[in-house]
């Protein structure tokens, strides 16, 4: 099995990025481990942490209608050149934590991707300098307000709130180009592609977007996700699997202050 890297909090509050093991125990790392992080002889328990997202991240910068099915069903063509937006540091939430469906919108929608983690500063880089940048993968869920992202006409609200961007469980070094995406929402399959479907590959992106603006270590690349997004409500658990890497899963809720206005 692959090397996990995982970022977890102690029962005390503590933060640290580690290496799981098969017993799920943590041996931890005195750095993050794509700023030469090594290992040290501190070991926690499974019961004396919790998963974190497995990085936090300067900027998420996501791809949009990068698989031409999704594009379709979206009712449009995949762009000449990749589409970028960006999500906010304070939409990462982390595996098993709570999505929370915003009062603002009434049509929340899930996304499976591949999410890159970069492991140098990358500016101006060429595809095969961006291809070394890459560190390591992990699954993502870019979570939608469809309506909210017809209504503006730009991305920002639909795609920032807060739990927006579920991260996790873990990062592993290296991925099969052909590893299966799936979504299950409440355990029936949504969607199932394969990551060779994207059309702009990795390395291309992360060259792409250098050529805009600097990737710092620890920022996170969405590759877009294929067809079969779909909506949730309150109560959902909605199911990433990428071949390779894991599982990410979370549930829908409402907040408490949402709650108690419709009760």
């Amino acid at each position: 099995m692959a090397q996990r890297f995982v970022r977890i909090q102690t029962r005390s509050g503590q933060v640290y990025y580690g290496l799981l093991q098969l017993d799920r125990q943590v041996q931890i790392l005195d750095a993050p481990p794509w700023m030469q992080g090594q290992l040290t002889p501190q070991i926690l328990a499974a019961a004396d942490y919790q998963l974190l997202a497995p990085c936090a991240p300067s900027k998420i910068v996501a791809v949009g209608k990068n698989y031409l099915k999704h594009a379709q069903e979206m009712g449009g063509t995949v762009p000449q050149e990749p589409l970028l937006f960006l999500k906010p540091p304070t939409s990462v939430t982390a595996p098993d934590a709570l999505i929370y469906y915003p009062p603002q919108s009434q049509q929340v929608e899930y996304e499976g991707e591949l999410a890159l983690v970069v492991g140098e500063r990358c500016t101006d880089c060429t595809v095969e300098q961006a291809r070394s940048k890459i560190w390591g993968y992990t699954i993502a869920n870019d979570v939608t307000a469809r309506d909210l992202q017809k209504q503006d006409s730009q991305w920002t609200r639909a795609k920032g709130f807060d739990s927006f961007c579920p991260l996790g469980p873990w990062i592993v070094r290296e991925i099969s180009p052909d590893a299966q995406l799936q979504t299950f929402l409440n355990d029936q399959p949504v969607q199932s592609a394969s990551i060779s479907d994207m059309v702009f590959p990795p390395d291309l992106l992360v060259s792409y977007i250098s050529q805009v603006m600097t990737l710092l270590p620890g920022d996170v690349v969405l590759t877009g996700t294929p067809e079969g997004v779909g909506a949730v409500e309150a109560g959902d658990q909605v199911r990433i699997e990428i071949e390779g890497i894991g599982s990410l899963e979370n549930a829908i809720a409402l907040r408490q202050s949402d709650k108690a206005q419709m009760s």
